[in-house]
């Protein structure tokens, strides 16, 4: 009887439906999204996993740049709308109308995720081309983007003509006409959207980023992207809004490779005076072998030197035909070897103690080296630290900083040159005036 009741009820449901076509139609269009949802899935399963054991092959290993940029997995988004598309025949009750309406919107949606595979595609041949020996010196990176842009302004083409069921020349024609008034009005718009594009597609640029741009005043992190306008929150707290273009169109620098990098760069000189250079003596030399640092260095600079006197015979009696060892480059020896026996300073990056040209300020010594940290407040601290040692142990190899003449100095020197018993007077007049 449960049985005969339950077969009763399901013929007077079916006669329900058939008084009301709109609700079968809806109940067909239910049961066609959900069998197309889960023939999505089971195709994205297929899909994935058969590209995965491709994959594997060594002859194959393109298929794991298809994989990474989502080629399969797009083409696999293209199952549920073809099935709609299709499917869409075999819905009863349904209009021709709403059919062609839908038909319209599973074709666009299918466009859609065409148009998302072959840009994937794209990015993958970028990443199969960048392992080949051409990519080295000819790069095909703005190709590729000039065909992404040209592939996506043809299908959102297509893809609005084909919802608003109209021919893609037509839209076109339209679009020439209107393109001068489009240009003027929103030209600062498309600049920003293209430049926005830019800097996403070539990683220029993430939130939390810190540039530096002098020509607008920007000098911190950046707090938020938009499409017109990037801002930054500078280290005086204070807010610089710069239109996303010019981020393109002018330079700026990011550091964020320096805080990838794990070290920070100190690049400082410090202004040898030049009447100081000279070359060591006997007794100086031996003073500074006791230095730990300097020991193994005075050693060998030794033997160096005086073998090479040695050879020359008896010409290098003569100081001026000897090799001898300087202050400065026994100096520039000891800050090489006290920067690397440093804890803060970065071992495996570069390290050098460097001569530059003299100026009139004395004879640069240039400080070339990383710190171990990239946090300011540390790194500040790690080169005050270096410095502060550099100078004060300059006068152990008879050396000192160039420094320009203050009015003090000029007024000692003023007071030095009157007769002794003038010299107080004079410098009390000096004074009050």
């Amino acid at each position: 009887m449960d049985i005969q009741r339950l077969w009763f009820n399901a013929l007077d449901l079916w006669g329900t439906l058939d008084q009301h076509p709109t609700l079968h139609a809806a109940i067909g269009l239910g049961v066609l999204l959900l069998v197309s949802l889960i023939l999505g899935r089971l195709a994205r399963f297929l899909v994935l996993h058969a590209s995965r054991l491709l994959a594997r092959q060594q002859a194959l290993r393109w298929f794991d740049d298809l994989r990474h940029n989502k080629v399969f997995h797009r083409l696999a988004q293209t199952t549920p709308s073809l099935i709609i598309q299709f499917g869409l025949k075999l819905v009863p009750e349904l209009g021709a109308t709403a059919q062609h309406f839908l038909g319209n919107v599973a074709l666009a949606f299918t466009l859609l995720f065409m148009t998302l595979a072959l840009a994937c595609l794209l990015d993958a041949l970028l990443d199969i081309y960048a392992r080949t020996e051409h990519a080295r010196t000819r790069s095909i990176k703005g190709y590729v983007q000039l065909a992404k842009m040209v592939l996506w302004v043809f299908s959102i083409i297509v893809i609005i003509a084909t919802l608003i069921d109209r021919s893609p020349l037509l839209l076109l024609s339209g679009l020439g006409a209107m393109s001068a008034v489009l240009l003027l009005v929103y030209k600062d718009t498309l600049l920003s959207f293209v430049a926005s594009v830019q800097l996403t597609s070539n990683d220029m640029l993430h939130v939390g980023d810190w540039i530096e741009m002098p020509q607008v005043g920007a000098d911190g992190d950046v707090v938020d992207i938009t499409l017109h306008t990037v801002k930054v929150q500078n280290f005086d707290k204070t807010i610089v809004s710069i239109p996303t273009w010019r981020l393109m169109s002018e330079s700026f620098r990011n550091y964020r490779g320096m805080q990838q990098s794990g070290g920070r760069r100190i690049k400082r000189s410090v202004f040898i005076d030049a009447a100081g250079v000279r070359f060591l003596t006997l007794e100086e030399e031996q003073r500074l072998a006791g230095v730990r640092l300097l020991g193994d260095y005075l050693a060998s600079k030794r033997k160096e030197l005086q073998d090479w006197n040695e050879a020359q015979g008896l010409v290098a009696d003569l100081s001026a035909n000897r090799r001898k060892l300087t202050n400065i480059g026994t100096f520039r020896a000891f800050a090489l070897a006290y920067l690397k026996d440093h804890p803060d300073v970065h071992p495996n990056m570069t390290c050098m103690v460097r001569q530059m040209q003299p100026t009139a300020e004395g004879v640069p010594l240039e400080i070339y080296c990383f710190t171990r940290t990239t946090a300011w407040a540390e790194y500040e601290r790690i080169q005050g630290d270096v410095f502060d040692y550099l100078l004060a142990v300059l006068p152990e190899f008879g050396l000192s900083v160039y420094q320009q003449p203050s009015g003090n100095d000029m007024r000692i020197g003023l007071a030095g040159r009157v007769a002794p018993e003038q010299a107080p007077r004079r410098l009390e007049e000096m004074s009050e005036a």
